[in-house]
């Protein structure tokens, strides 16, 4: 039984159709695979939707019409939400301090990928699920194995 770690680049994709979006649904769709989300993750995903409208890519009923789709997905426990505790805060640092200045390591995906990290050490998951190349790099150089979407 797989585990992902989505991280927010990624599970936008199962609520608006981009590039990756078919490779998501198929993780999603595996059978008795669990998929992990951090909170942090939650709030990005509403900021995310957020912005698709003010740049015109969805409507603001499409907005509620997605959110409301996410919010049933955590409360039907599709994804395993982890809380973002002290523990993921002293693990992002210690990444920011190894990857920010030389891999432009960003603070919200810092503590994302401490997450995952830990979720790993504790074998919940065995894939990181992001569609954001620098992070995917950086990911990789910390032993996860990693799923872009946008390249499967």
């Amino acid at each position: 039984m797989a585990g992902y770690f989505f991280d927010t680049s990624a599970l936008v994709k199962n609520y608006h159709p981009e590039v990756g979006t078919t490779k998501v649904e198929q993780i999603l769709h595996e059978k008795g695979a669990r998929y992990f989300i951090s909170r942090l993750g939650v709030v990005e995903t509403h900021s995310v939707l957020a912005q698709k409208v003010r740049t015109g890519v969805i409507t603001e009923s499409d907005y509620h019409l997605l959110r409301r789709r996410f919010l049933t997905d955590i409360a039907n426990r599709i994804f395993n939400v982890v809380k973002t505790t002290g523990l993921y805060y002293q693990e992002a640092e210690r990444q920011l301090n190894r990857y920010a200045t030389a891999r432009s390591l960003r603070t919200l995906d810092a503590i994302q990928l401490a997450v995952a990290v830990e979720l790993r050490s504790k074998k919940r998951i065995d894939y990181f699920v992001c569609a954001d190349d620098n992070l995917c790099k950086i990911a990789a150089m910390e032993g996860l194995s990693v799923i872009n979407p946008e390249q499967s």
